[in-house]
């Protein structure tokens, strides 16, 4: 929005827009993809897609998640989400 009103520079949002968009989604599906091996239970993986959304709560997330420990890969013999879900067919 600096660039449209501010600068004069439509396009800026539309470029600004699109890399935000990009960097949300990308968020989003590092989320989904780590949260089984670092076998997160699903109110965590719920708190780290809500933090997606207000501006910098992925800070305030990222934090709390180090504190707990919840960023490293544990060497657990315990089946990850995924593997429990095969394991109920």
């Amino acid at each position: 929005m600096a660039f449209k009103y501010g600068l004069d520079m439509p396009l800026g949002v539309t470029v600004m827009g699109w890399v935000h968009g990009a960097i949300f989604t990308a968020y989003v599906v590092a989320c989904l993809v780590v949260f089984s091996p670092l076998r997160w239970r699903f109110g965590v993986l719920v708190l780290a897609l809500v933090a997606s959304v207000p501006p910098l709560a992925t800070v305030w997330f990222e934090r709390w998640a180090n504190r707990r420990g919840l960023l490293t890969e544990s060497d657990s013999d315990e089946p990850t989400f995924w593997g429990r879900v095969r394991q109920i067919n």
